[in-house]
């Protein structure tokens, strides 16, 4: 699926794509509706009505990836709420292993994540990931997400990369197509972002189940070089 000896950077979601989904769809979908409604003395399924039909709204833009924007849109501290489930956080099958076989295939390693600041900084801090990484890159740095083609001439700004042997592995379609567009040459996609979802269809990209389906192996020296 991947030639390995063509790849020089690796740019990897967090989200869906490193992280399990489940985390994000439990706190969006259940959570944060039942803590709004305890908080604001209202009912429970209206709230979540009303939160689900405020977020598919603006779905894909920055604002839909803001905690800033919905602490101050629902009254409430989006962040803290996250925390209170933090211990739901989990990365995704063969992960480590995949960031430390990219490490010693000395792969260039970046991650680029729709993401606000402090939702980095939590799961970092629940993960203890990001040692694993040449660089950490929110969208936020620069206001333009993933979906927009423009984002990834930011994301060249603060770490150049070659786009022909650069590698993308995210589970939005969207990013992906707009990763394209910009000229990114190597795009996967994720069958099964959230763990207790059904796995997708997906038409347009190769997909994998786990990094385990894609694992690099480091090279070997020649002996004959020694």
């Amino acid at each position: 699926m991947i030639d390995w000896a063509q790849i020089e950077t690796v740019l990897l979601d967090m989200d869906g794509t490193l992280l399990d989904l489940h985390f994000d769809n439990f706190f969006w979908q259940e959570y944060l509706p039942r803590r709004y409604a305890e908080i604001k003395g209202v009912d429970a399924d209206a709230a979540r009505e009303m939160i689900v039909a405020r977020t598919r709204a603006l779905e894909g833009s920055l604002n839909w990836y803001s905690t800033d924007y919905w602490s101050s849109e629902l009254e409430l501290d989006v962040v803290e709420l996250k925390h209170e489930v933090s211990h739901k956080v989990a990365i995704r099958p063969y992960c480590i292993d995949f960031l430390d076989a990219l490490r010693a295939a000395r792969k260039g390693i970046v991650l680029v994540t729709n993401a606000h600041h402090d939702a980095l900084t939590l799961k970092m801090e629940r993960t203890r990931l990001a040692a694993k990484f040449d660089r950490l890159i929110t969208v936020h740095e620069f206001a333009l997400p993933k979906e927009d083609p423009g984002c990834w001439h930011e994301v060249h700004r603060r770490h150049p990369f070659d786009a022909g042997r650069t590698l993308l592995i995210d589970d939005n379609l969207r990013a992906l197509e707009s990763a394209r567009e910009y000229g990114i040459g190597h795009l996967l996609a994720v069958w099964q972002p959230d763990s207790r979802q059904p796995r997708r269809e997906i038409s347009g990209y190769d997909a994998i189940h786990s990094f385990a389906d894609i694992m690099p192996v480091a090279e070997i020296p020649d002996e004959t070089d020694a």
